[in-house]
């Protein structure tokens, strides 16, 4: 298990490099276009493939560190009984969702890769680049789930909040 948690935390380092590429390739692409008049072919479709990889790669981690998006006003007035069956219902829709992106997802990249899709653009790169990211990152979110529910009914200092706050 300690692999995989490493594996996680390196993968959202590397999607927050790929954010950090995201944010140099447009601004020299802006650079590019309105100083020098020279716009490039690259910058805002690269951009857009490390963004989807980025998002993607960094779900996971998210998960773990409880910095998804949640509501957590009720959750927060219940007993920590309460807590943790809501805690544990919560990951199994995020697992469920996962289970099925990952599904879809692979179905999709293999009909890209059997019919040999393309983007539409001057680069014209293969399809399934950017698709890869989503079965990729959805596997690392499930798995992170089945790792949080592991460890809200074996570790009784789990942290229960989705809210990234501390309770």
């Amino acid at each position: 298990m300690r692999i995989f948690l490493r594996t996680v935390d390196l993968l959202a380092e590397g999607a927050g490099w790929l954010f950090f590429a995201v944010g140099a390739m447009l601004a020299y692409e802006v650079v590019m276009r309105y100083f020098f008049n020279a716009p490039t072919i690259w910058a805002e479709e690269l951009a857009r493939l490390a963004q989807v990889w980025a998002t993607w790669l960094a779900a996971a981690h998210l998960l773990r560190s409880r910095r998804l998006i949640a509501v957590g006003v009720l959750q927060s007035r219940l007993s920590i009984h309460w807590r943790r069956l809501v805690s544990f219902f919560n990951l199994l829709v995020i697992a469920t969702f996962s289970a099925t992106a990952v599904f879809y997802g692979l179905l999709l990249l293999e009909d890209s890769l059997k019919l040999g899709r393309r983007t539409a653009t001057m680069l014209d790169l293969p399809l399934w680049l950017a698709q890869a990211a989503v079965p990729l990152g959805c596997t690392l979110l499930f798995l992170q789930c089945v790792v949080e529910m592991l460890r809200l009914f074996r570790d009784p200092g789990a942290e229960l909040s989705f809210s990234g706050e501390a309770e």
